[in-house]
């Protein structure tokens, strides 16, 4: 089941969308290709490596939660800064908790960053726990 969070893709196709089960064996794969993703975007190292550790983070959370065998979906919108939502299914809607410690690594990390529960359909059922976060490439303020 694939939950994500309630907006449009975007039209002009510029959108990488990843799908992969929520394991923790699958964060290296969608580090490098975020770094992918910020690399072709000419971010700078920083950048690129603040981003990284941003969207492991953030899927690690979301691993955490997921339900067992269920799909962690990871979309990228590169424009003038880099948007990644991240989604999975999960049985509870406790969501975001802002107190944990990861929460404040993914606020120093990004330049905006959202949390959020929705319903999913009856079947499975469960909750669709995302985090959306935006990463400005660090030159532009150069």
């Amino acid at each position: 089941m694939r939950v994500t969070k309630p907006e449009q893709p975007d039209p002009s196709g510029d959108e990488i969308e990843v799908r992969v089960a929520a394991d923790a064996a699958q964060l290296p794969m969608l580090r490098a290709i975020t770094s992918a993703v910020a690399m072709r975007q000419d971010y700078d190292l920083d950048s690129i490596a603040d981003l990284k550790m941003a969207v492991d983070e953030a899927c690690s959370m979301l691993v955490l939660r997921a339900i067992t065998g269920s799909i962690l979906t990871v979309r990228f919108t590169p424009k003038n800064e880099i948007k990644v939502v991240a989604t999975v299914l999960s049985d509870s809607d406790e969501w975001p908790d802002t107190s944990m410690f990861s929460w404040h690594v993914l606020s120093t990390l990004t330049d905006s960053l959202e949390a959020g529960v929705t319903q999913a359909p009856a079947d499975p059922g469960g909750h669709g726990l995302w985090i959306e976060l935006t990463k400005r490439n660090g030159l532009v303020n150069e």
